[in-house]
C-alpha cells in the first residue's frame, strides 16, 4: 500500500468535482431555493440558507446566480415541494456511503440510487444501515502553505474549535489544516476564523466517519465510479463515504 492521506483524498474529490462545475451549481442552485423558500430569503436570519450560499461560493458560483436562487426561492409559490432523503450502502470494498438527496419524487429518486449501487457492485440497505458510522460535525479546511500553526491554532482554539488536525502534504504542497468542530459552533469558529484575517478553501457541515476503511487497487476505480454516478444524479446533493483512498491509485486516476 503507498499511503493513504486524508488531504489527498479531499484534493482528488474537489478536482473531480471542478471538472462538473454545471452540476455543482445547479445542486448549489436547488439547496438555496430550497431554503429561501423554507425560511425566507435573508442569510441573517435563515441559517440553512447562509449555509447554501456559503457552499455555492466555496464552489466559485457566481453572485449573480446565487442571487437568482435567493429570489426564486423567496418568490416562488406553488411549485414543486422538495423533501430531504437519506439513502445509505454499501460499497465496493467493504465502504460504506451516505446520500442527501432533495427531491420532489421519492419513488423515482430511491429507484435510481438502488440501481447505481447496483450497478456498482454494491448494495443499497435500509434506513440506520451505516449511519451508526457517521458523525455529524462541522469542518473547515485552510491552506497550510499559506496560514502557519500558530496563527491557525490561536484563531480557531479561540473561536471554540473542538478540535484542529495538522496537514498531511508534503514539499510544496502542504495540505491543509483541518478544524473540526460541533454542528452548533461550526458558524461562530467559521466567522470568528474569518475575523481573524485567515481565508478559508471550504467549509461544510458534514458527516465523518467514525472510522475509514482503506482502499486500494482496482476497488479505488469502482468506489470512485459509484461515487461519481451518485454525484451526477440531480436529486442527489452529497455523497459522504469512509473509504480512505490509496494516494498512488487515486493519482493513476487523474
Amino acid at each position: 500500500m503507498a499511503g493513504h492521506s486524508k488531504w489527498a483524498n479531499i484534493r482528488h474529490r474537489k478536482e473531480r468535482q471542478d471538472k462538473k462545475k454545471g452540476k455543482i451549481w445547479s445542486k448549489c442552485s436547488k439547496a438555496i431555493m430550497v431554503a429561501a423558500r423554507a425560511g425566507g430569503g435573508d442569510p441573517e436570519t435563515n441559517l440553512a440558507l447562509r449555509y447554501a450560499i456559503d457552499e455555492a461560493k466555496y464552489a466559485n458560483m457566481p453572485k449573480d446566480t446565487i442571487k437568482r436562487a435567493i429570489e426564486k426561492g423567496s418568490g416562488e409559490a406553488g411549485g414543486a415541494e422538495f423533501q430531504t432523503i437519506v439513502y445509505e450502502g454499501y460499497g465496493p470494498g467493504g465502504t460504506a456511503l451516505i446520500i442527501d438527496a432533495l427531491t420532489d419524487n421519492n419513488t423515482r429518486t430511491v429507484g435510481e440510487v438502488r440501481s447505481i449501487f447496483k450497478k456498482a457492485g454494491g448494495s443499497m440497505g435500509n434506513a440506520g444501515t451505516v449511519a451508526f458510522m457517521f458523525t455529524t460535525k462541522g469542518q473547515i479546511f485552510i491552506d497550510a502553505n499559506t496560514y502557519g500553526e500558530e496563527q491557525v491554532m490561536e484563531a480557531a482554539l479561540e473561536a471554540g474549535a473542538e478540535d484542529i488536525q495538522s496537514p498531511e502534504g508534503e514539499g510544496d504542497d502542504q495540505g491543509a489544516w483541518t478544524i473540526v468542530t460541533e454542528p452548533t459552533e461550526f458558524q461562530s469558529v467559521k466567522d470568528a476564523i474569518e475575523a481573524a484575517g485567515i481565508e478559508i478553501v471550504e467549509a461544510e457541515i458534514t458527516r465523518i466517519p467514525e472510522n475509514t476503511v482503506e482502499v486500494g487497487g482496482d476497488d479505488v476505480r469502482k468506489v470512485m465510479n459509484l461515487i461519481d454516478a451518485l454525484e451526477d444524479n440531480d436529486d442527489v446533493q452529497k455523497v459522504y463515504s469512509n473509504a480512505d483512498f490509496d494516494s498512488e491509485e487515486l493519482a493513476k486516476l487523474g
